[in-house]
This record gives C-alpha cells, sequence and structure tokens, in this order.
C-alpha cells in the first residue's frame, strides 16, 4: 500500500522519465569520461581546474539550464618534486607524496631520526623528545573504513608537531587498501605556528617504519619542492531550473569540480558533479514547483573557498532554500536516502520516494546528511538530504594517483544519478517543504565531521 501511495505522490510517468532517463541515456559516464580523460586533475588554482569551469558551464547550458559563475578567490598551492628513503637500519625507497597546502623542505631535503606518534595527543605529550625528530603518525584505518576518526592527524598533525620542535610528519596514508601508492589530502596550519613538512606514505612504506621502530633506531631523508603561490581568481558553477510556481524557494544539488592533483578525480569529485548534472538535466524535463539549483563548488579539497563564498553571496536567500544535496561520496551504487530536517521530516519524505525501491534503497531515514561544501548553509536551518552510496572500495583509492574512471562502474554511476533525481524533484514538488531543523554553529567551531565517505 505503502509503495502505491508513494507512486501516486510521484507520478508513475515522471519517475519513469527520471529513472529509466538516468539508466538508458548513458550521459553521466559519457561525461565523467570527458571530465576525467579530457580535462584531467583540477587542483583549484590550476589550468586544469579553470577549464573544468568552462567545460561544466557549457555542459549545464547545453542541458537547459540558466547557468553561470560565480567568482570565488582560490589558493594555488603547487606540489613540485617529491622524494624519500629510510637510510637506516637499511636504505629502502619511501612512496610518499606532499599533503595539500604543505610547505617544501629546505633544498636538499631534511634527514632525521623518526619518532611515533598515534594521536594528537601523543604528538603533545613526546615535548623534547621530538625536537629536531620526524614525526610518524601511525594509525588503525582499515578495511572498515574509519577515515573520520584519524582525518584530524592529516589536517591538524604537521601543525601539532611543529610546536613540539619536530622537523617534519611522514603520516601514514587514510587509506583501506593500497598497493604502494599513497593518499594525500589536506594539512591545515595556525598563522602564528610554526610551519614544517607533512607528507603522506603508503601503507606498506608505513608498516615498514613501524616494524623497524622495533627493532630500533631508524633515520629517513625526505625532499619536498611544494609550495603556495598567490590565491587566483577562479568560480563556482551555478545553473538552475527555475520553479514554475515558487521560484525563489530553491533545492540545492551540491558538488564540488576540483579535485587533487595526483590524478583525474573521477571519483572524488568527478561522479559527484556528473550525478548532480544528470539529476538537474532531468528534472529540468519535468518543470517543478519549486527551484532546482545545480552548483558545482570550487576548492572543496584545500580551502572551502567555494562552499563559503556561495553561503556569502546568497545570505539574503538562504532562509528560502529548502534543503540541500551534496554528492561527494564517490561513485558507488545508492543504498539510502537520510534527512537531516526537523521533527517529521524523513516521514514526510518518504512517501514520495516510492521509485527507489527499484534501485534498491533503503527507506529514509532521519540521520546525519550534508557535506563540506554545504556545511556553511546549516547556521540557517537550511535541511540537508544525503543520497547515501556503497564506499566499500572508495578509500582504496580516495586522493590518490589512482583515482581514475576504471574504477567507475556505469551502472552504479546510473542508479546514483537516478536516485538523486527523484529526491530533488520529490523535495521541489512536494506541496509542503521539509521542517527545519535547529540551526549548527559553522563547522570550524565544531567537532570534526566524522563522515562515512570523504
Amino acid at each position: 500500500m505503502l509503495l502505491f501511495a508513494a507512486m501516486l505522490l510521484l507520478p508513475p510517468d515522471v519517475a519513469q522519465r527520471l529513472v529509466g532517463g538516468a539508466l538508458s541515456d548513458g550521459l553521466a559516464y559519457a561525461r565523467l569520461a570527458e571530465l576525467s580523460d579530457t580535462i584531467g586533475p583540477r587542483l583549484s588554482g590550476s589550468a586544469g581546474a579553470e577549464a573544468a569551469v568552462k567545460w561544466a558551464l557549457q555542459r549545464l547550458k547545453d542541458d537547459g539550464l540558466a547557468a553561470h559563475l560565480e567568482k570565488v578567490m582560490v589558493p594555488h598551492w603547487v606540489r613540485g618534486e617529491e622524494r624519500g628513503e629510510i637510510l637506516s637500519p637499511a636504505a629502502h625507497p619511501l612512496f610518499l607524496t606532499a599533503l595539500g597546502g604543505s610547505v617544501g623542505t629546505p633544498q636538499g631535503g631534511i634527514s632525521g631520526e623518526v619518532i611515533e606518534a598515534r594521536s594528537l595527543p601523543e604528538i603533545a605529550a613526546l615535548g623534547e623528545r621530538a625536537r629536531g625528530k620526524i614525526i610518524f603518525l601511525n594509525h588503525t584505518m582499515g578495511q572498515k573504513g574509519g577515515y573520520g576518526d584519524f582525518v584530524g592527524l592529516r589536517t591538524h598533525g604537521p601543525a601539532e608537531a611543529g610546536r613540539v620542535g619536530a622537523s617534519a610528519v611522514l603520516l601514514r596514508s587514510l587509506a583501506t587498501g593500497s598497493l604502494r601508492s599513497p593518499h594525500t589530502g589536506a594539512t591545515n596550519y595556525e598563522a602564528a605556528g610554526p610551519k614544517i613538512p607533512g607528507a603522506a606514505v603508503s601503507v606498506e612504506d608505513a608498516e615498514l617504519i613501524h616494524r623497524l621502530l622495533q627493532r630500533g633506531p631508524v633515520k629517513v631523508r625526505l625532499t619536498l619542492g611544494c609550495h603556495s603561490l598567490p590565491d587566483v581568481e577562479s568560480a563556482n558553477v551555478v545553473g538552475e531550473v527555475r520553479g514554475r510556481e515558487t521560484p525563489d524557494e530553491v533545492v540545492l544539488l551540491g558538488a564540488h569540480l576540483d579535485s587533487w592533483d595526483l590524478a583525474t578525480g573521477a571519483t572524488d569529485d568527478g561522479a559527484g558533479v556528473v550525478i548532480v548534472m544528470e539529476a538537474a538535466r532531468l528534472v529540468a524535463r519535468e518543470h517543478p514547483r519549486r527551484t532546482v539549483r545545480a552548483v558545482l563548488y570550487m576548492n572543496e579539497e584545500n580551502g572551502l573557498a567555494g562552499g563559503k563564498g556561495y553561503a556569502a553571496a546568497h545570505q539574503s536567500e538562504l532562509a528560502r532554500h529548502v534543503a540541500a544535496l551534496e554528492a561527494d561520496s564517490g561513485a558507488g551504487r545508492p543504498i539510502g536516502v537520510s534527512v537531516q530536517a526537523g521533527e517529521g521530516g524523513a516521514a514526510q519524505l518518504r512517501p514520495w520516494l516510492g521509485a527507489l525501491e527499484s534501485l534498491g534503497l533503503a527507506e529514509a531515514a532521519d540521520g546525519d546528511a550534508g557535506g563540506a561544501d554545504i556545511s556553511p548553509l546549516e547556521p540557517f536551518s537550511v535541511p540537508m538530504i544525503a543520497v547515501q552510496q556503497d564506499t566499500s572500495h572508495y578509500f582504496e583509492t580516495h586522493h590518490s594517483a589512482a583515482d581514475t574512471l576504471d574504477k567507475v562502474q556505469p551502472e552504479a554511476l546510473a542508479k546514483t544519478a537516478a536516485a538523486v533525481a527523484v529526491v530533488a524533484y520529490a523535495l521541489a514538488e512536494m506541496p509542503q517543504p521539509l521542517p527545519r531543523p535547529p540551526p549548527k554553529a559553522p563547522r570550524e567551531s565544531r567537532e570534526p565531521p566524522k563522515p562515512a565517505a570523504h
């Protein structure tokens, strides 16, 4: 009976066009191939990022959306040379990569004895023992994930290590799988604090360092040529389908257009970009009651300039943003819908989502939703929706040179695009918007998020 009622709320012909269009047109995968293979890496400030902005703007226009650019200033960090090796007790090459935003080493590199720590408090507890040492940050992120539990080691580890006088940091890559592939990601320094180089080593090399430390002293050398240039102008790419009845009410679909520079960002977040584009394209054909706005953010990976910039530029209308959904969990199949709204939000949305049963999704449920780029909307009580995805293999390639198109299954990608299209249409078409949740403080002043997938 519930499915029958759901299909009445979402007319069967509309459901067929949304789901069937995503599954049969093949456009999401074709566009991901174009973005990944012909534009490539898209680190903010780079030529690839700017090419992606132009590409996305034109593709949104091709789909009939009213599209434009919204200027943001973004950091311009350059990776440069990176080398490392264990010097003693035996010579071993290290497969490493600089953490995003890291400072470089002096010319000729840094050599030093290694000391291990497994948490930020352990770094502080090292005290004088850390002075002049290279701190190896080890952890237990494994096959079951745990990214949110350990990401603080990457974002704050080099700053904390610099505070106790360390000369550099080597971080065990945040990964659930590795074929000697180091995984990068942003690190943050305090403006007035010391800045020391930070690099991620492959899981295999981290295990080797740990084993050698059990035997006695270990000495390593690393050379990083990374450096920061002045901020440059870039843009968020915004396209919208104007609502037929209440155009001032906005359903936002977001993903980030930038990627790390080690690979082509096929899963992080090229997949999210094409999922959002495909959902907006399909919903546009149905002329929804409310406006559906696709926002392809710049600089999620190493600064969040796009997310913060959008919230600032649209502050006067955020009270009329009725929902926000972010696609930044890779290219896996959809498995459920989470609703972060006021009381009864999931129950209100659930009858509209019967069409998702054919995709194998669980029913919509109250739970954590949101994402990095839409987090600046939380203080304005914007309801957050998430189409949860299978992330079983996501952290095997996340932020590494292995994040390439061959890791994406076209059918899974199309199913997630279909699910997002159905959810977006439901949010834009239901007579009453979802109840708004209590406001949250800006993310910077709260505990670090523990995302399931990013």
